[in-house]
């Protein structure tokens, strides 16, 4: 199996558009140790020439004309995404669609509470239903990539619950809504007969049920949102935590670096890292506390 991080950030990329902090600013002027990543999105496959999208984020097109893997390779017209699977219903996962309307056969996996934000929402309906197919799988339950000709792709996926909230714009309220793990957060397993790898690109806390699947992983890429829960508090961003934002932090000792001490993951890379993160300078004392805790910082590009 063959993985590419199409991007690595969180909403907003790094650079953010409208953030001149000293971060966004170093990004913005080319720095090397501050390269610039967009949002969050992996693609997988099990040949090397059919690939499977791990959400669709706004910056789609930028991310597949950056990576060769991506482009037409046939025709006048043609695509090697054969597929989308979805893990949510935020802007972050499903803007990116609105790229893909120029009737292209794939097909768009998700749970039936994201399908029925995309039916609800009449701008998805630019993706042809009788070209772009949506089935709709149940959590729990592994199933098979197919290709748009019906062909086996050598994948198999499962979607699953991760403690979370509901995405910021279906809060009715002002109050911290309750953590749950009912699916409204949900976490990806990609396998071949070979490999295996998760993708959780949001995650609010580490429960017994999440830590028992993934104890002994291969490969884990997982939320990194915000080093500290205050982060952007601190940084006068905004007045939201990461947990406020379902999102969990790194440091701490609720915090990922010490939730996974005793998973046992062979291979752990961060991914969907918000512009206030310093681990995303290579110079930062943070990315070396997350290097020395055996954690790999997810770049666009790259290949896993």
């Amino acid at each position: 199996m063959k993985a590419v991080i199409l991007g690595a950030a969180a909403g907003g990329g790094f650079p953010q558009w409208n953030s001149n902090a000293a971060g966004c600013r170093r990004a913005r002027s080319g720095d090397p140790a501050a390269p610039v990543r967009t949002q969050a999105s992996v693609a997988v496959s099990a040949d090397g020439e059919h690939w499977f999208l791990l959400n669709a984020s706004p910056d789609l097109r930028q991310q597949i004309e950056a990576n060769p893997v991506l482009h037409p390779q046939h025709g006048l017209r043609s695509t090697p995404i054969a597929g989308v699977l979805l893990s949510g219903g935020d802007v972050d996962a499903i803007a990116g669609l609105l790229n893909l309307r120029e009737r292209q056969p794939l097909t768009v996996y998700a749970d039936a509470s994201v399908q029925g934000i995309l039916d609800a929402n009449p701008i998805f309906r630019v993706l042809a239903d009788d070209v772009v197919a949506r089935q709709t799988v149940t959590l729990d339950t592994p199933f098979a990539l197919q290709l748009p000709d019906g062909r086996p792709s050598g994948l198999e996926a499962e979607l699953f619950a991760v403690p979370g909230k509901v995405p910021l714009y279906a809060e009715t309220s002002d109050e911290l809504p309750a953590l749950v793990e009912d699916g409204r957060t949900v976490g990806v397993r990609i396998s071949s007969a070979e490999r295996t790898l998760f993708f959780i690109p949001g995650c609010a806390a580490m429960s017994p049920r999440l830590a028992e699947r993934l104890q002994g992983a291969e490969l884990v890429l997982f939320d990194g949102t915000l080093y500290r829960d205050d982060e952007m508090v601190r940084a006068g961003l905004g007045h939201k935590t990461g947990m406020r934002m379902g999102h969990m932090s790194l440091s701490g000792p609720g915090g990922t670096m010490a939730a996974f001490a005793p998973l046992n993951v062979q291979r752990k890379v961060l991914i969907h890292i918000n512009n206030s993160n310093p681990v995303l300078l290579a110079d930062s004392a943070e990315r070396a506390t997350v290097e020395a805790a055996g954690w790999a910082v997810g770049y666009d590009g790259m290949a896993l």
